[in-house]
């Protein structure tokens, strides 16, 4: 009986890395407009930022039907094989709740569902971690309780370029965000362990926004037996600004890993944002 791994879009893979680690991407829809497209799929990281910057439509994403789910858990069940689905967090889209209900569609015990109260790299760090127990002989119901124990430990931090998609997104006033740009403000931001995207802090300056995320890393230091993420959104220089001023004060994480994030963070955080991903 296989193990067969299923994460969203929102894990940010490539296709070649999908295919890399035998397991199975559904795509959340974005929308900009009437105009819908599978992530991942029919719009890749960088159309979806050139449309974002391009366009004056807001896209909105949305998730896979509980359909989409069935299709997939049916044929598992067909072949006698378990499944282990690694989600975005609940408190960020319905995605868990899809994947719930087919679950009871599906009537079938050997479905461990993962609220990975997460995003983006951070869904990554728990389905890399799936595909090596796969490939070590782990079980299903073996992998489902390590990645429980192992997602609380997952820290996302990530400084904004800009207010605008904050504002376009509903989250900062027209004038909250005209005063933040007079002042040079760049929001942190970082997932907490409820899996809510939170402010977690303010600065002037990208660089002042590298301090403040260097001070997070020396009080909680990222656990170097699991990697380490630096990601960009659409444009890697102020990733590699933070990752300059991270190396000049001596902190190095091994191998340097960038990756860039797609539509459904990058909606609310807009291009130029920069960050990093950690096992604490």
């Amino acid at each position: 009986m296989a193990v067969r791994i299923i994460v969203d879009s929102t894990a940010d893979y490539s296709m070649a890395e999908i295919e890399k680690r035998q397991i199975t991407c559904i795509p959340m829809t974005i929308a900009f407009g009437e105009e819908q497209y599978a992530d991942g799929v029919e719009l890749s990281k960088e159309e979806f930022f050139e449309k974002l910057i391009g366009e004056d439509t807001f896209p909105k994403t949305s998730q896979p039907s509980p359909a989409v789910f069935a299709e997939y858990f049916e044929e598992a069940k067909k072949a006698g094989d378990s499944v282990v689905a690694i989600l975005i967090s609940g408190a960020l889209s319905g995605t868990i709740q899809s994947a719930a209900l087919a679950k009871d569609m599906a009537e079938y015990d050997d479905i461990f569902i993962i609220d990975s109260k997460s995003a983006t790299l951070g869904i990554r760090m728990l389905a890399d971690r799936a595909v090596r127990m796969r490939d070590q002989g782990a079980g299903a119901e073996e992998i489902a309780a390590e990645l429980e124990a192992l997602k609380s430990r997952i820290r996302i931090y990530a400084g904004l370029d800009t207010l605008e998609y904050l504002y376009k997104g509903g989250r900062l006033s027209k004038a909250e965000a005209a005063i933040g740009k007079l002042a040079g403000i760049k929001p942190i931001i970082a997932v907490n362990e409820a899996g809510e995207v939170v402010m977690h802090g303010k600065q002037r300056g990208v660089k002042q926004v590298c301090r403040q995320l260097a001070k997070i890393l020396e009080e909680e230091a990222p656990d170097l037996n699991y990697p380490v993420y630096f990601l960009y959104a659409y444009d890697k220089k102020n990733c590699i600004t933070f990752i300059q001023s991270l190396q000049k004060k001596g902190m190095e994480f091994g191998e340097v890993k960038t990756r860039g994030i797609g539509p459904t963070i990058g909606t609310h955080i807009g291009p130029g944002a920069f960050g990093i991903v950690y096992i604490k």
